[in-house]
């Protein structure tokens, strides 16, 4: 099999760095090209030294159509308007594209589902394989659990992270919703302050905590009487992230994969 080449759009921050690193370190890939903001004074430095691996010959750009020329696969975990700029771009050259990108408004969202008709994109809430099998978890629980179960979702992240609740969060949240056969919006609590009332039956609800340099832990509490189930997650470091990413690109890369959204499920096999 040829080396896929992987471009990494916002390669100088934490998850680009992590992208490189685990990008090179893995058999059958090369990173091929980098991009970040115009002024990032990262541009024209070395990816390599950026992630602190060693020179590998490929330096930072501003110019994210000319990364999509040169990359077969492209991974972007920047943000909401960088990212439908890659979803666009990646409609243009014909190029997969994983988005690892959350916090998209409705119009974005729909700019990423209207490339996915042209190219495959894996647009997930979250890339490691934990959270992934406890999506699936998730919606099984709801399912065989009846509506006099509670259900609430707790998540963490560091205090830099700016969309709430997470896009992992939310996903949770559908995953309960799919099993239990209702709608999220109509049916979750997301915000509680002063006299609220009682608890709305077969609600949803989500609690966000935010502060210091935690990856991501999750939390989905299934309270009933005199029990509670709870399933949960911790994130450790984010380079679980980026090896999900990278797998994920790897799948992309395979001939013949469809235009079409995908999540790490269809990359799992699950």
């Amino acid at each position: 099999m040829a080396e896929l080449g992987i471009g990494i759009t916002g390669c100088a921050g934490r998850m680009g760095r992590m992208l490189v690193a685990e990008a090179s370190a893995t058999p059958d890939c090369r990173v091929v090209a980098g991009v970040e903001a115009k002024g990032n004074p990262a541009i024209g430095r070395d990816l390599g030294e950026l992630a602190g691996i060693g020179p590998i010959g490929v330096k930072a750009g501003d110019d994210p159509a000319a990364l999509f020329q040169a990359a077969d696969v492209v991974i972007d975990f920047s943000t909401p308007p960088a990212g439908v700029v890659s979803a666009i771009l990646a409609a243009q050259h014909k190029k997969p594209l994983l988005l690892g990108t959350t916090g998209l408004s409705a119009a974005q969202s729909d700019a990423v589902r209207t490339a996915a008709k042209t190219v495959p994109i894996v647009w997930p809430p979250n890339t490691s394989l934990g959270i992934t099998l406890m999506m699936a978890m998730v919606q099984d629980v709801a399912r065989r659990l009846g509506l006099e179960w509670d259900i609430e979702i707790v998540e963490m992240h560091h205090k830099h992270k700016v969309d709430a609740p997470s896009g992992t969060a939310l996903a949770l949240g559908q995953a309960a919703a799919t099993g239990r056969g209702i709608d999220l919006v109509k049916n979750s609590a997301r915000g509680r302050d002063g006299v609220t009332g009682a608890r709305q039956d077969g609600a949803i609800g989500f609690a966000v905590l935010r502060g210091g340099d935690v990856a991501g832990d999750h939390t989905v509490i299934f309270a009933g009487a005199g029990e509670r189930l709870e399933l949960t997650h911790r994130a450790a470091s984010r380079q679980i992230f980026a090896k999900g990413a990278i797998k994920a690109a790897l799948w992309l890369g395979q001939p013949g994969r469809k235009p079409g959204l995908y999540g790490m499920k269809d990359v799992l096999g699950l």
